[in-house]
């Protein structure tokens, strides 16, 4: 096998595709489409919305109506004196939002009460509500038992749970499980589209070479192994340069983002209230990002090349055996039928990442790209286990590729019908 002819075909796939408008444009229009949606996510999160919803409370009981005003004066309002006609007629002139009629059942019978309204609001609305008659309603409870300060306040109370993680070597760290598990989940995705996507590149390459008759050329003076080994190494450089460029603009988006939405929230809060402008304002809880470990990084790289290497190949073959794109699709189960496999195994692995299907299931060659990189970003992985898995991907490349350039060799050349799995075994056996 010559180095320098799987060089020269390498450079004529990398080159070729790179200088594509779909490469050029996907590069530029992925950052784009992050800053975009941070920048979306940052005006939601930070934008005071000047809408307000009233709701009109007709207390029979005298007792629950200054204790919702009290609690938030702007949302409730105290209209006991009024009947329920005239509420109904404040709702449909939309002088207010809504009404409830709170009556001694309410309190005593624990009957449910109704929300009369317009429909504004959303579940926004109705949750806050829901949540607030439900306090003041329990203190009028508590306040009629003759229950002292003190059990209502142990009453009232609740208890939070922080966790910190404990490493192998004695030191407490913050444990970021939440966000972790959010991570680990979009590093599978990642590799799962990629698996997809740039596997897909590889099969119409081959695919529009057979068609254009170019293959007929370049095997006249490339040997097949060389012809795909090449390939693979071209179409998967194109993806690491696309993902290192994405990944440059995602962390410098990132750091971005958080100094400039705490400079627009601090000034927002100085415009809307002069007394807070030397107030630091609080970030948002989603761009307070925990720092993640470099090795996560190098992992995710390590099981993206792999999870590449080993699909890629097959996919190959898959083109290879085929004349059209449409000719694939009978080809491409046996291959696409183990990442789906994975993608919903991932699930399982995101709720319980020690389980014994989730330790078993990512060690498995075709899983492993997208399960092991999840359960790294979220659990301590025994490095046996990541060690064991990637040895067992390498091994499984190297019978994928061997398999793929038996394939190769005589599909590239073969035109017509497409041929059966019964037709393909035979092509190994030559």
């Amino acid at each position: 096998m010559s180095w320098r002819q799987i060089y020269l075909v390498l450079k004529r796939e990398y080159i070729t595709r790179v200088r594509s408008k779909g490469f050029i444009w996907a590069t530029i229009l992925v950052p784009v489409g992050f800053a975009a949606f941070l920048g979306v996510i940052v005006f939601i999160s930070v934008w005071e919305s000047d809408t307000s919803f009233e709701i009109g409370i007709k207390d029979d009981t005298a007792s629950v109506a200054s204790s919702l005003a009290e609690m938030n004066p702007a949302r409730y309002r105290d209209l006991t004196m009024l009947t329920a006609d005239s509420l109904r007629n404040m709702v449909q002139n939309e002088s207010i939002t809504g009404y409830i009629i709170i009556s001694e059942e309410n309190i005593t019978n624990e009957k449910d009460l109704e929300l009369i309204y317009s429909g504004s609001g959303g579940i926004q609305l109705l949750t806050s509500v829901r949540s607030d008659i439900r306090e003041v309603i329990r203190e009028e409870r508590l306040k009629r038992a003759n229950v002292s300060e003190e059990i209502q306040q142990i009453y009232d109370s609740s208890i939070g749970l922080e966790s910190r993680r404990l490493t192998a070597e004695g030191q407490e760290e913050d444990d970021d499980t939440l966000f972790l598990s959010a991570v680990g989940m979009v590093m599978g995705i990642i590799i799962f589209g990629a698996i997809f996507s740039y596997g897909g590149y590889v099969t119409r390459g081959v695919i529009e070479e057979k068609t254009n008759r170019i293959i007929e050329v370049i095997a006249s003076s490339v040997r097949p192994i060389e012809l795909l080994t090449g390939k693979m190494a071209g179409v998967g450089l194109l993806a690491i340069t696309q993902f290192g460029i994405w990944m440059i603009a995602f962390f410098g988006l990132s750091t971005l983002a958080g100094p400039i939405a705490a400079s627009f929230m601090e000034n927002q809060s100085g415009a809307m209230n002069p007394e807070m402008s030397e107030t630091q304002a609080e970030l948002p809880a989603f761009l307070d990002f925990p720092t993640l470990e470099t090795s996560l990084f190098v992992y995710f790289i390590i099981f993206l090349i792999l999870g590449y290497a080993l699909y890629s190949s097959l996919f190959a073959a898959i083109g290879s055996a085929s004349d059209s794109d449409t000719d694939t699709q009978q080809l491409m189960l046996p291959v696409a039928a183990p990442i789906f496999v994975a993608y919903f195994i991932m699930l399982h692995a995101w709720r319980s990442p020690d389980s014994m299907l989730s330790v078993i299931s990512s060690m498995v060659p075709f899983f492993s790209p997208i399960l092991m990189t999840t359960r790294i970003a979220i659990t301590e992985v025994p490095f046996w286990q990541i060690g064991l898995s990637i040895v067992l991907m390498i091994v499984a490349f190297a019978g994928t590729m061997w398999l793929s350039a038996k394939i190769y060799k005589v599909g590239i050349l073969s035109y017509g019908s497409t041929p059966g799995f019964k037709e393909i075994l035979k092509w190994i056996k030559q």
